[in-house]
């Protein structure tokens, strides 16, 4: 991973803890959420992000900060397949 690459991860780490943090406890976010945040543009642009908005999201449940659940429930990141909702470890 580049250092670009590396950055843009851990801004999108942030943006997932950012906007779980101003929902409710119970709240979910979609890794699109993230990804729209982090490019602030107006176009579709934020759709490049979505694998590293995926990645970045497998980071922080590898450091146990959320859970990625599919159907309500808690899945294996590497398992995943399809969309998937992301929310604080309960």
């Amino acid at each position: 991973m580049t250092s670009h690459e590396q950055r843009t991860v851990q801004r999108l780490e942030q943006a997932i803890l950012d906007l779980l943090e101003r929902r409710g406890p119970t709240a979910t976010i979609c890794p699109s959420d993230a990804a729209r945040s982090v490019y602030g543009g107006d176009d579709d642009g934020w759709r490049s992000l979505m694998e590293p908005a995926r990645q970045a999201a497998r980071r922080l449940v590898g450091a146990g900060r959320v859970e990625i659940t599919q159907g309500g429930r808690p899945v294996d990141p590497d398992e995943a397949r399809g969309p998937i909702r992301i929310r604080r470890v309960r």
